[in-house]
């Protein structure tokens, strides 16, 4: 662990997080007044923005955020089910409110474009736009069926997709979740649901976040073992490594920064913790 940013009163209830991978900087989405803190490499907040309220601008619920190669600010926003784009001076510079049932996770490509699902639809969506003019170029469907589509990750080297589908569950049980990888080209290369990986690893698994590292293995963090695992590249799964085993929480958010620190979102104590590879 190198660092540890935000607690309660700074974040409320964090929902996602994500790295600029050209500053280092860090945005994460949570409940409070100003919806997204943007923090810098050495963990001090540089700037809030994103309010709270009914304005075209104001960001009612979010749900998880990413950063493109561009520098723009992107939330998913769970209460007017939108999708809205800022610049880091937190200046709104385009939202999309058409066609969503309930855009969930997101996750930015090389070419800044944003993957986002649509969990009320079992959907997930390719979306290009210029930010700097404010202009929505294309909202392509690219799979459908899913279920119930939350967290999303896209390889930064092969683009690759990674999703997370949460499972309805019958009887007392919660549900279980559902590990998905698609290739660039959206064919189905890998899946592992949380029955497989109970027969790999003897406690009871539920993935809530996804990431890639830079060797294309997939990460995700798992709530009932409060860990970070890695399951190995799409073509080894099911592999089980644990990253990190103790000091976490309620883990909901997994990113990457661009010097390859992993940075985790605990919900649990409402921070955003900072861990290098030694």
């Amino acid at each position: 662990l190198r660092l540890c940013l935000g607690g309660w009163g700074s974040l409320v209830n964090p929902t996602g997080v994500a790295a600029c991978p050209g500053s280092g900087r860090l945005a994460v989405a949570h409940d409070g007044k100003k919806r997204i803190h943007v923090f810098g490499p050495s963990g001090f907040c540089l700037r809030r923005f994103g309010e709270r309220g009914d304005a075209s601008n104001d960001v009612k619920y979010p749900l998880d955020v990413t950063v493109t190669s561009d520098g723009h600010v992107v939330v998913t926003d769970g209460g007017d089910r939108s999708v809205k784009a800022f610049d880091f001076d937190g200046r709104g510079v385009l939202a999309v409110r058409e066609g969503f049932c309930l855009p969930w996770g997101l996750d930015a490509t090389p070419k800044s474009e944003v993957v986002l699902t649509d969990s009320e639809a079992g959907a997930l969506y390719r979306l290009a736009a210029d930010f700097q003019r404010g202009q929505l170029k294309k909202c392509q469907r690219m799979r459908c069926r899913l279920v119930s589509p939350r967290a999303v990750a896209v390889c930064q080297t092969s683009g690759a997709v990674a999703v997370i589908e949460h499972l309805e569950g019958r009887g007392p049980s919660k549900g279980s979740t559902r590990v998905k990888i698609f290739s660039a080209e959206m064919d189905l290369i890998g899946q592992m649901d949380s029955f497989g990986l109970n027969l790999v690893f003897p406690s009871r698994i539920y993935a809530t976040a996804v990431a890639f590292d830079r060797e294309g293995r997939v990460i995700v963090t798992d709530v009932c073992s409060q860990a970070v695992i890695c399951l190995g590249k799409p073509e080894e799964f099911p592999i089980f490594n644990p990253l990190i085993s103790h000091g976490l929480s309620y883990p909901v958010g997994l990113t990457y920064t661009a010097n390859n620190c992993l940075v985790v979102l605990d919900s649990g104590d409402h921070s955003v913790k900072v861990y290098s590879s030694t």
